[in-house]
């Protein structure tokens, strides 16, 4: 099974990813931990990402898109779940372009819906004073969900009309969100 998560900065994507990953018997695919693990390799696209990381921007698409299309062609990549790409109508293309290469395609996007931002932000300070992220700044976080609400957000209308847009609660603790997660794959494993 091959699957996007969505939903804004601090909705909870990473930690539903991981669970549904072994759900579904996939990988866990986050480009958050494909760039952090450039950075503290010193790769040169990791050298890129972090200019643009520490300001809280997008990682441009070139860079985003080569690192996607590395991992997806790994062998532990035939099923997986996707978090943080794509994130702009061109990713969703390069994307298609990419499963198409691979002779694959999407079987759904679950979008985790959280309509209180203060609640988000507050969920992502949290993390950040747990996880050390030296970009979970409160500036950084609000700035980051500017950037969602500008970009990112405008890719569900294209996965609502493809029919593979799933919504999905997110406000409720991990595991009232996972159950609701977990029904939405069950329907889609039929």
């Amino acid at each position: 099974m091959r699957l996007l998560i969505m939903g804004p900065p601090g909705a909870g994507k990473g930690t539903q990813a991981v669970d549904l990953a072994a759900r579904v018997g996939g990988a866990h695919i986050s480009t958050g931990d494909i760039f952090r693990a450039n950075v503290s390799q010193g790769t040169p696209l990791g050298v890129e990402a972090k200019k643009y990381m520490d300001a809280g921007q997008y990682v441009p698409d070139e860079v985003t898109n080569a690192m996607v299309r590395d991992r997806l062609a790994q062998d532990d990549a035939k099923a997986f779940v996707l978090d943080g790409y794509p994130r702009t109508a061109d990713q969703v293309s390069e994307l298609d372009n990419i499963l198409e290469g691979l002779g694959a395609k999407l079987d759904g996007v679950l979008e985790l819906m959280v309509a209180d931002r203060e609640e988000l932000v507050q969920r992502m300070i949290k993390r950040a004073e747990t996880s050390g992220r030296a970009d979970d700044t409160e500036e950084v976080i609000r700035h980051r969900q500017d950037v969602y609400d500008q970009e990112t957000a405008a890719l569900v209308p294209i996965y609502r009309e493809r029919g593979l847009l799933h919504e999905i609660d997110g406000i409720g603790s991990i595991d009232e969100v996972a159950q609701r997660i977990a029904s939405v794959v069950d329907s889609l494993q039929g």
